[in-house]
């Protein structure tokens, strides 16, 4: 199967590793910043086929995860108001907020739906006209654009009673403030994939000239990722960090152009808080003012309690790189995917569902 078969091809595979090994000759850190990425490094066995003078480590690319405590309560809360209808995305339901879920509140008779797209969350709109329906927007540039749409859908079919809480946020601030933070050493960065298929490479120019740390974005296939390897090692070893694409079947130096100006049409640039890290400048993407009747912030009142956070968890920490979760007492402990204590261990591109999934590194057996 073309880009398939290709790119998970063993040998080659096996090939690419021995090359980044005769290359590669002082330790570094490279981080990669997307969930799939994560994922994809552990079930491949991406860590055994590279040197051990490269280490990997997982970043904040987990839009679930991300989302934090304070606004997880707000959704809940939103939840409990009368005729309102809550729809979302799969993983957003079994987070645990500081004193629930929206699983939870749905048990209790809260009226929560999962979508597969916001386009549903529209439709549910328009069959319902005697409910508020709420969309929690979360995720990155992948999925602004989407939900960017479906409030310019509303508009044009005059759908009134549709809402979106905009959680999303950018990727390009929070790599700055991670750099900024200095807590994590990053010699080179593994830059997400379908995020820079929207936004291109452009915006991640500012790390090579500012911070001299290496980025190449990468595909998902084992082969991809390994190239993207080979090519931060080249920078490293080289002295020669800048943004280079190694998925060029998927990205463009230019993104996708339609794609970013609907979300710019839409949307506009502010602060966004996020898990782990607290309030980032310039990282979130909130609803423009000629479109604030669709802006569920605008709409409606809510009044949680002040957000805790589960003792004991280091999603925070592992969000930020600080920490892999085996350094976390609560995996595979307490916390489990049945009994979720973060929502690292809740998302399908959490770190630590990744690590419970495909085990510790060691015990790869080969793909």
């Amino acid at each position: 199967m073309k880009f398939i078969d290709e790119y998970q091809d063993s040998k080659l595979a096996k090939g690419l590793a021995c090359k980044i090994a005769k290359r590669s000759t002082k330790p570094i850190r490279l981080m990669e910043f997307c969930g799939g990425h994560t994922h994809a490094i552990l079930r491949y066995g991406i860590r055994q086929l590279v040197p051990k003078t490269v280490e990997l480590r997982s970043g904040p690319g987990c839009p679930v995860c991300v989302t934090a405590t304070a606004d997880l309560d707000k959704t809940i809360a939103l939840a409990h108001l009368p005729d309102v209808i809550i729809t979302t995305f799969g993983d957003m339901i079994r987070v645990p907020g500081s004193y629930s879920s929206l699983q939870q509140a749905k048990a209790e008779g809260a009226d929560v739906r999962i979508v597969y797209s916001t386009m549903d969350a529209v439709e549910i709109a328009q069959a319902n006209p005697e409910k508020s329906v709420i969309f929690i927007g979360i995720g990155f540039e992948t999925t602004a654009p989407t939900i960017a749409a479906s409030i310019l859908t509303a508009q044009q079919e005059k759908i009134e009673n549709f809402y979106v809480l905009s959680l999303n946020k950018l990727t390009p601030p929070v790599m700055k403030a991670l750099l900024d933070s200095g807590e994590v050493k990053i010699d080179g960065i593994v830059c997400p994939g379908h995020v820079s298929v929207i936004i291109g490479s452009h915006p991640y120019e500012f790390i090579p000239k500012n911070y001299g740390v290496a980025c190449v974005i990468s595909g998902f296939e084992p082969l991809d990722i390994l190239l993207c390897i080979d090519k931060l090692v080249e920078q490293i070893e080289n002295g020669d960090p800048k943004v280079e694409i190694a998925y060029p079947r998927g990205v463009k130096p230019d993104g996708n152009r339609k794609a970013r100006q609907l979300m710019e049409d839409v949307f506009e640039i502010g602060e966004a808080n996020w898990r782990g890290l607290g309030t980032v400048p310039q990282s979130g993407l909130k609803v423009r003012g000629k479109y604030e009747q669709f802006d569920a912030d605008k709409a409606f009142s809510v009044s949680p309690k002040p957000p805790k956070e589960p003792h004991g968890c280091r999603c925070g920490d592992v969000i930020r790189g600080a920490a892999t979760p085996l350094e976390c007492k609560l995996f595979r402990k307490v916390c489990a995917p049945e009994s979720p204590v973060g929502p690292c261990m809740v998302s399908s591109e959490g770190a630590c569902a990744a690590y419970y999934q495909y085990g510790a590194p060691e015990n790869f057996q080969g793909f």
